[in-house]
């Protein structure tokens, strides 16, 4: 019913900049809320930044002043900015979002969608 497609991912050298991009499609009625967690390489995956779509924003305490989340609503898609970049930045990062889809004209409760995962590697 809904895909999430994300772009940006790469390599990067400390102290670099990526952006990532995020946009979900289908039979969107809704979407509540859209973010991106990661997951390095023998850890749990964590949250890193998610925002509503009213604005509300949530970043991991690591991440704070150095990334951004934003959100087009029109388009529905999520963008995050990451700037001075550190090895320990380095995971796969997943977007994510809880979106509302539609079908038979009726309208689902808030699901969680995911995408495939994108490889960020921050080394010199």
């Amino acid at each position: 019913q809904v895909q999430l497609v994300e772009s940006g991912g790469g390599l990067v050298q400390p102290g670099g900049s990526l952006r990532l991009s995020c946009a979900a499609s289908g039979n969107i009625f809704k979407v509540n809320s859209m973010g991106w967690l990661r997951q390095a390489s023998g850890k749990q995956r964590e949250l890193v930044a998610s925002i509503t779509s009213s604005g509300a924003e949530t970043y991991l305490d690591s991440v704070k002043g150095r990334f951004n989340i934003s959100i087009d609503n029109a388009k529905n898609t999520v963008y995050l900015q990451m700037n001075s970049l550190k090895p320990d930045d380095t995971a796969v990062y997943y977007c994510h979002a809880v979106i509302h889809y539609i079908s038979d004209h009726r309208v689902s409760g808030g699901l969680d969608y995911w995408g495939e995962g994108t490889l960020i590697t921050v080394s010199s």
